[in-house]
């Protein structure tokens, strides 16, 4: 089993935790994770987009003269697409962008996105990330005592309410719940920060995945 430093709120190592193999040690598969990003950031995608086919418009009930002899092109409505006011021609309609992957690519996306970031030495742990206030200081000192690089996602087990209000000032800092915790943020994070309480209820979930 890995082991990592369990530091306090003030970045001292009060003791040391043990990881699970199976999860942060499993080998990294990067289509999984792709695959999972682009479901991720497919289900972002609103789809609302719309324009009316020439069924759809108001109007053109009848043709707007006769067949022959007015030395015109013959014409059957002033709602086809060539008229002003008319239709579209292979008109957009709602569409949902989203697909399906199956439960184990998920745990396996979401397993080799955690291995990832062990591997590359991105991740934090703490006894706890209950901060004293929600001033947004905090969350800096933090960050400078830890030194914590880039952008930061915290996890935590509880909803800490004050960590999570103090990141909200900052573009560079996220919080998210153990339950939450998924793979476009982890890969868009430059470092992991957990609670060591939010470790046990990841690696229970995905054990029972």
């Amino acid at each position: 089993m890995k082991k990592l430093d369990v530091l306090n709120i003030n970045a001292e190592k009060v003791s040391d935790i043990s990881l699970n193999d199976s999860i942060w040690g499993a080998q990294v598969n990067e289509d999984a994770v792709k695959k999972m990003i682009r479901l991720q950031l497919a289900a972002t995608r609103q789809g609302t987009q719309k324009t009316k086919s020439r069924s759809e418009v108001s109007g053109g009930g009848r043709k707007p003269w006769r067949q022959k002899g007015t030395g015109r092109a013959r014409q059957g409505s002033t709602r086809a697409v060539q008229w002003v006011g008319g239709g579209h021609a292979h008109s957009i309609q709602p569409r949902d962008y989203g697909f399906k992957i199956n439960k184990k690519e998920r745990v396996l996306a979401l397993k080799s996105a955690l291995a990832d970031k062990l591997a590359s030495k991105k991740v934090v742990i703490f006894d706890h990330l209950n901060l004293e206030s929600l001033k947004t200081k905090d969350v800096k000192n933090l960050i400078e005592k830890a030194k914590l690089e880039g952008k930061v996602l915290f996890v935590t087990a509880g909803d800490c309410e004050n960590l999570f209000m103090a990141c909200r000032n900052l573009k560079y800092t996220y919080h998210v719940m153990a339950e939450e915790i998924n793979v476009l943020d982890i890969v868009n994070a430059d470092t992991l920060v957990l609670d060591s309480e939010a470790v046990k209820v990841i690696e229970e979930g995905m054990n029972h995945a």
